[in-house]
């Protein structure tokens, strides 16, 4: 894993260095900590009605987003018991992980210059995903894009959700401060 002791992710020091002067000139803040930043990305794989059938299936994707994530992912479980989708209360259905700090950036940064150039008819993310109060939320539909995931080991491609939360009071703040970042946006 990474030498946290001397090292500083490449997206954390071009915020600091050039995005924050970039968003105070923008949008004219008086103030340094009115300036958008990251908070969190949280990542999650529901597995759904193949996880319904074999248990095992939770437990992979789960070992996939450690992979993807560098943190350990957490198994998310049934609140309900739901007879018609043959779901009982605590079955694993998926996995989760909330990544912050040092992690947060090491992600971001590998997410738009590796994986999303992988991606098969990639023509950007959408520009109105957008939740109303800065957060951004977007899909992956297949994990394997990811380069830390060796494919010959795959047993199941799995779909990721990727929620990237900012401390932006606006949709306009939150998408210009993941402008900055090279997020590739198609409108």
């Amino acid at each position: 894993m990474l030498d946290t002791a001397n090292y500083t992710p490449r997206l954390k020091t071009f915020y600091a260095d050039k995005v924050r002067a970039a968003l105070k000139e923008e949008f004219g803040y008086k103030n340094e900590m009115q300036i958008p930043k990251l908070e969190k990305i949280v990542l999650n794989i529901g597995c759904g009605s193949e996880a319904v059938r074999d248990s095992k299936k939770a437990k992979s994707a789960q070992e996939d987003l450690t992979t993807i994530a560098g943190q350990k992912a957490v198994t998310t479980k049934a609140k309900k018991s739901i007879a018609g989708f043959r779901v009982r209360e605590e079955m694993p259905l998926g996995a989760k992980v909330t990544l912050r700090g040092d992690r947060m950036y090491e992600f971001l940064d590998r997410l738009i210059t590796v994986a999303m150039p992988r991606i098969r008819d990639f023509r950007g993310v959408n520009g109105k995903s957008f939740d109303g109060r800065g957060n951004y939320a977007m899909g992956i539909k297949e994990h394997i894009v990811f380069p830390e995931i060796n494919f010959d080991k795959v047993d199941e491609v799995w779909g990721l959700d990727v929620i990237i939360c900012t401390t932006a009071s606006t949709d306009a703040e939150a998408k210009a401060l993941l402008k900055q970042f090279n997020m590739p946006f198609n409108s």
